[in-house]
């Protein structure tokens, strides 16, 4: 296998965090979606949906980012998952479009059914992409079937195997609590001890599912070999269970934005661990790991990776200090009035 330059190594990791930035910053309002279900107090629903108004919309951004970089930096690859992954991401687009469609029509008519039936629509949309998300990267992260022109060979039954659901699920409990902890930060009263009793629980479950999960990754997957060959890799994923035992003793012991701080580490750490399985390939040939593509021979030219670090270099300050800023502004308990 050829050895990636430094830039296409950059890159890797470039995209690799904009993907990460976004599931920690949507993570916690597409959690939000399972919250929403769970209450029929239209109040609650307002304190709720008042709770990550500020911010959804700036959260993707580092989709559409994570996106549009993987298309200049890597095409083949772009391509490949795509393509391949073509009803999938329908769905996951169908998803997000209901999403926003709901959080936008919501508050339009003051009928106690027409709220009530968008807010189902916003929480069952929330909880699909956030399945479909741990689908798809429990299928990069064990490889798919693919051809020698890195063409994926599989249906949207292959991607649905049973380590795919099971890193779907992962990925919801994982929102779940995130979302609890967030919520429970941003709310009052009734509401934010029952959030935080639940935060409680999902942390529990993720945290059982988390160490199935990795138990299971480190005995089959053969992508474990960059460990097997650097033993002090696995300080990361120590590092990061570690983070995720911690949210439960600060929840345990209320403290709520350390409790936050932790599972927002875990998570980063997380992507550092898959970063470190997957690298150099990008898009792992369970088949025939020759058919891989990898940041070395999928990327794009030198000089289009130069000029994108130059305008990354740029605008990604730009978009941190945009996420700090709105972040601090908004920052506080919310009302449960209905106001958009």
């Amino acid at each position: 296998m050829m050895e990636p330059t430094i830039l296409q190594s950059t890159w890797f990791w470039l995209i690799g965090i904009l993907i990460a930035g976004y599931t920690l910053l949507d993570g916690f309002d597409l959690g939000m979606g399972w919250w929403m279900l769970t209450t029929k107090d239209e109040k609650e629903r307002n304190s709720l949906m008042n709770a990550i108004m500020p911010y959804w919309d700036g959260n993707e951004v580092w989709l559409i980012t994570a996106g549009g970089a993987l298309f200049a930096a890597f095409p083949p690859v772009y391509a490949t998952v795509f393509s391949g992954f073509y009803l999938a991401m329908m769905l996951v687009l169908f998803a997000l479009i209901m999403r926003a469609i709901s959080i936008e029509f919501r508050h339009q008519l003051p009928s106690a059914k027409w709220q009530n039936n968008w807010g189902q629509v916003f929480g069952i949309s929330s909880l699909l992409a956030s399945l479909l998300f741990g689908v798809a990267a429990g299928n990069l992260l064990w490889g798919i079937p693919m051809n020698a022109g890195g063409d994926f060979t599989g249906t949207l039954l292959t991607l649905l195997n049973p380590i795919g659901l099971f890193s779907g699920v992962v990925s919801v409990a994982f929102m779940v609590m995130h979302a609890g902890l967030f919520g429970s930060l941003r709310t009052t009263g009734e509401l934010k001890k029952r959030i935080l009793t639940g935060a409680q629980g999902a942390w529990g479950l993720f945290a059982v599912l988390l160490a199935a999960y990795v138990g299971i990754t480190a005995a089959r997957n053969p992508l474990m070999a960059s460990y097997h060959d650097t033993p002090m890799l696995y300080i990361f994923p120590v590092l990061a269970f570690g983070l995720t035992l911690a949210v439960g003793v600060a929840i345990k012991y209320q403290h709520l934005r350390s409790a936050f701080t932790c599972s927002s580490l875990s998570i980063l750490l997380l992507f550092v661990c898959m970063g470190l399985m997957l690298f150099p390939n990008m898009v792992y040939a369970v088949n025939n790991p020759e058919f891989s593509l990898s940041a070395a021979n999928a990327s794009s030219s030198e000089l289009t990776l130069k000029v994108m670090t130059i305008i990354t270099a740029i605008m990604l300050p730009i978009v941190l200090a945009y996420t700090i800023w709105i972040h601090r502004t908004f920052r506080g308990s919310v009302s449960d009035e209905l106001h958009y």
